[in-house]
């Protein structure tokens, strides 16, 4: 038989061989990462009919080339196309991740480690981030619990969406930055409701507060109080804080010249029947002798009645807590009216004075007795100087002492160190801008709600973070890559994966980060196949060509074998 027509034959089975890598590259145009391949030949085998000769320097002789007749072709290699990255096809999904080099994704079928450049991903119904085409797990570093760094062994499932993520716990505050203007002029902070300047904070259990203070004026210039009068709940509840609880400073005193006059307009005494009435004496507005035997409703009742009644209503405590000074003894408005519940013949609000010979319920107050701290300003530069004496600014809201766990005598509060040197005595046209707010100046000791999962985001690095409606973010893990010394010996396993050969490299359990050799990933995008299909056509045009000649050889081949067999007829 002639061996031209074993070569025809090999040639065609190569150039098919090199169409159906062609066809398989056209497939997959569309699909995901996918790599193209291109075919080698080389030739099959030779039949030396005559071997190479050497020259004879006796004889003179030239040396003689083999002679030798090729038998055919065969593929000489199927090489894949890996290290041509594909384009970036956008997609906004961000759990669609491309890489930009040479690594692969790792990903697992609890088994066998593969390795994908596809990075369409999901979070299935157990948090887990998986392949979409396999449902394989994505394998990456966990979080070290005591660094809360990310920890570089052996890569794991990626659990991102696990009970203990879904939430970030919250923290009670720990630090408060007061700041702003106070201006001397201002209305509020001259009139005896003070100004009121509120400081939210959350308690261990992440419900939130609002302490409120007061700051007021008093008879010296560049002084005032500050104190905390109430602690309110989210709905505006006033948290009970036991009498014997100063949860911001003690009791002290500060000069507070101020007349206190008694609204007849509205109001009248009997004093025979130690009764507070409307300004006809009709009806009773409050009646004194409850303060010795009435509920404590019914005292409290009292005293805001009285208050009022002398121009301090809604501010019922600060009137209490106003002193006169009686010969050389002082008393506070408190110990007065007592004292006229009583019948006591010693001072009291029916005679202030102690002077029986005049009538009037008007009095002048030498100062006040407040549980709080006393804030100076500097009266030459209207810097802050002090409070309480601290010239740093820094006092402490001990809320620790408002014990809600009974059973354990525990708090749900934390004390807050709170700052207070951020405020400045400078003319503001009558108006103060004192703000309270949690955190010191680098946003630290905030405290937070229990805050509720609203996204993920994965960095550059691979890097998984989430974020909650509390502000906060939290590290999941990172996404780990694996890098081979030859991609191109990877093993195609189907759905997109590879697996690891001899040729390639091995796999070391751990893999490596992504931007360690330059790399990146990109999410909201997917890596589209690199098959360039210009090439591939003009590849199927040269192969149809080759396949056509080497049929071509056959028919020729045969047609002289038909004229060897005519020789005999």
């Amino acid at each position: 038989m002639m061996r031209s027509l074993y070569s025809g034959v090999a040639g065609l089975k190569t150039h098919q061989t090199k169409m159906d890598v062609i066809g398989n590259n056209i497939a997959n145009v569309n699909t995901t990462a996918f790599k193209s391949s291109s075919v080698t030949f080389a030739d099959l085998m030779s039949q030396t009919t005559q071997s190479a000769s050497g020259a004879n320097a006796a004889t003179g002789v030239g040396g003689v080339n083999a002679r030798q007749i090729g038998l055919g072709v065969k593929s000489g290699a199927i090489n894949v196309n890996i290290s041509s990255q594909g384009s970036a096809q956008s997609t906004g999904n961000p759990f669609d991740i491309m890489i930009t080099g040479s690594n692969f994704f790792v990903v697992s079928d609890g088994l066998a480690n593969y390795f994908t450049r596809d990075g369409s991903f999901y979070v299935d119904g157990v948090g887990n981030l998986c392949m979409t085409s396999t449902g394989y797990n994505v394998m990456g570093w966990g979080v070290d619990p005591e660094t809360l760094s990310i920890k570089q062994d052996t890569v794991q499932a990626l659990r991102i969406m696990s009970a203990d993520n879904l939430t970030y716990p919250p923290e009670a505050t720990t630090k408060g930055t007061v700041t702003g203007i106070l201006d001397k002029n201002d209305t509020d902070v001259n009139s005896e409701a003070g100004k009121t300047v509120n400081l939210n904070l959350y308690d261990a259990l992440g419900y939130e507060y609002t302490a409120r203070f007061i700051i007021k004026s008093t008879d010296n210039d560049g002084e005032y109080s500050a104190e905390l009068t109430k602690l309110l709940d989210a709905k505006g509840n006033e948290i009970e804080i036991p009498d014997t609880v100063e949860l911001f400073g003690s009791s002290t005193s500060v000069e507070d010249k101020n007349a206190l006059t008694f609204n007849t307009n509205s109001y009248s005494w009997d004093t025979t029947n130690r009764l507070l009435k409307d300004k006809n004496g009709t009806n009773t507005i409050a009646d004194l002798s409850l303060l010795n035997s009435g509920t404590d409703e019914q005292k409290a009742a009292v005293y805001d009645a009285v208050a009022a009644a002398y121009g301090y209503e809604g501010n019922t405590q600060g009137f209490l807590n106003l002193y006169v000074t009686v010969g050389s003894t002082d008393y506070t408005v408190k110990q007065l009216i007592d004292n006229a519940s009583s019948g006591s013949t010693t001072p009291s609000i029916f005679d202030p004075d102690a002077d029986t010979s005049t009538t009037t319920f008007d009095f002048e107050t030498a100062g006040r007795n407040f549980v709080g701290q006393v804030l100076k300003f500097d009266t030459d530069t209207g810097l802050f100087d002090s409070i309480g004496g601290n010239i740093l600014g820094d006092t402490t809201i001990q809320l620790s002492k408002i014990i809600a766990n009974t059973a354990d005598n525990t708090s749900n509060f934390s004390d807050i160190a709170l700052n207070w040197s951020g405020i400045s005595m400078f003319n503001n046209n009558g108006t103060s801008t004192v703000t309270a707010t949690y955190g010191d100046k680098n946003g630290i000791g905030t405290g937070r709600k229990l805050g509720d999962m609203i996204g993920v985001s994965i960095q550059r690095d691979g890097m998984i973070y989430s974020s909650y409606d509390n502000g906060m973010t939290k590290l999941l893990g990172q996404i780990a890559t694996a890098s081979f010394p030859n991609s191109s010996g990877l093993e195609k396993h189907g759905d997109n994966l590879y697996q690891a050969t001899m040729n390639s490299g091995s796999f070391d359990g751990i893999g490596v980060d992504v931007t360690a050799s330059g790399g990146y990933m990109s999410t909201g995008v997917l890596e589209m196949s690199n098959v360039d299909l210009s090439a591939e056509f003009t590849e199927m045009i040269t192969t149809q060509r080759g396949f056509q000649a080497n049929s071509r050889i056959i028919t020729v081949s045969d047609t002289l074998l038909e004229e060897l067999t005519n020789l005999k007829r």
